[in-house]
């Protein structure tokens, strides 16, 4: 069964940065595309951030220039690197993985930036 376990969340002033991690597990096969979305109280869940197995990236118009997805295939591990962080990037970030057509999700981490 694959899991994805997301780390690296919490509480940072604005302007300042945070790096999630989402390790992978459970799966003999490479992970396909990865990513990162997020999920504001009263807010529906958006796209932060995809990352194919190649390498290819896409971001949300929101965090472009400020934010990388990057990817270790050999881990099955997908990171969030966060910087210049806004009130507005507080959520709760979610990891998720396609593997073999189907879709996987992680429990999430909270990202929490103060004013």
């Amino acid at each position: 069964q694959v899991q994805l376990v997301e780390s690296g969340g919490g509480l940072v002033q604005a302007g300042g940065s945070l790096r999630l991690s989402c390790a992978g597990s459970g799966s003999r096969v490479r992970f396909n595309a990865m990513g990162w979305h997020r999920q504001a109280p009263g807010k529906q869940r958006e796209l932060v951030a995809t990352i194919t197995s190649g390498g290819s990236t896409n971001y949300a118009d929101s965090v472009k220039g400020r934010f990388t997805i990057s990817r270790d295939n050999a881990k099955n591990t997908v990171y969030l690197q966060m910087n210049s962080l806004k009130a507005e990037d507080t959520a709760i970030y979610y990891c998720n993985a396609e593997v073999l057509s189907a879709n996987y999700w992680g429990q999430g981490t909270q990202v929490t930036v103060s004013s």
